[in-house]
């Protein structure tokens, strides 16, 4: 809940999650659904991306933590995570569910991303990845006119 207050927040977005998932086995369902449909939300939400600026880039500092985005709307998803998280949960999230909340995000929104961490802290390692992707998400949905940006005529 943290971690998409974080995402709603920094986007910019009217952000409201009701999940019901598999919880009593783990969170990996749950957390992949949620992806997944904030991805297709983001895509329903853009139509055909007219006017949006695409791509946008940037890091994100948390205390001695630090994140770097790259992305680009582009309607083909793919998806990169360099970095790693000791601790095997923080505030009950399995931090392999993290890069896999992202990835799922990428696979609903046909979104390119690359994110590369840096820290000592798996929880400002964490949050600090929601905030920049969320950052970046502002700058790349932003309309700027009415053109597609894209040389093929289609996102």
């Amino acid at each position: 809940d943290h971690m998409l207050q974080q995402l709603g927040t920094h986007a910019g977005f009217v952000l409201a999650v009701t999940a019901k998932g598999d919880l009593e086995v783990d969170g990996h369902h749950t957390v992949e659904d949620v992806g997944l449909a904030l991805g297709q939300a983001l895509k329903e939400a853009l139509d055909d991306k007219r006017g949006i600026r695409r791509f946008a880039s940037g890091t994100v500092p948390l205390d001695e933590a630090a994140v770097e985005v790259a992305l680009d709307l582009s309607g083909r998803p793919y998806f990169v995570f360099e970095g790693t998280f000791p601790r095997a949960e923080v505030g009950g999230l399995a931090t392999e569910l993290v890069p896999h909340f992202f990835r799922s995000l990428c696979e609903g929104a046909g979104l390119n991303l690359h994110l590369k961490i840096e820290g000592d802290n798996d929880h400002h390692k964490i949050e600090a990845c929601f905030k920049v992707v969320a950052r970046a998400l502002r700058q790349a949905v932003r309309r700027e006119g009415s053109d597609l940006p894209s040389t093929k005529g289609l996102l």
